[in-house]
């Protein structure tokens, strides 16, 4: 299970601050919108907090949880976990469902919306 320490390098967004952290914050955002019984978010955890280390200095990644947010859930249509989705200034900019949980693929979901 995903846990919240202060080498935590992925933050949460709740409904009550998705709209400041992610709709108006600043460059490129990515959110993984997850459930913590979710077997394939527990998977991609450890791959998303080495990928938010690799990005920290250009992008920021927030995670959302289905299960607690339910407005965001339907708000972005999300049918299964984890989904990733990447907004630039406020804007979905890509979306990428039960991504691969290897370094090298989330890496190339994550920036690959922004390099366009």
């Amino acid at each position: 299970m995903p846990t919240h320490r202060s080498s935590d390098r992925i933050h949460t967004a709740t409904s009550g601050s998705f709209n400041s952290q992610v709709l108006h914050g600043k460059g490129p955002i990515a959110v993984e919108f997850m459930s913590y019984g979710c077997g394939h978010c527990r998977m991609i955890e450890p791959v998303l907090q080495q990928v938010a280390k690799l990005v920290e200095s250009s992008e920021k990644i927030f995670r959302v949880n289905i299960g607690l947010d339910q407005e965001l859930s339907a708000r972005y249509e999300i049918q299964g976990t984890p989904t990733l989705i990447m907004f630039l200034e406020g804007s979905v900019v890509g979306r990428v469902e039960g991504p691969s949980p290897d370094v090298p693929s989330v890496l190339a979901e994550i920036t690959q919306p922004f390099n366009s």
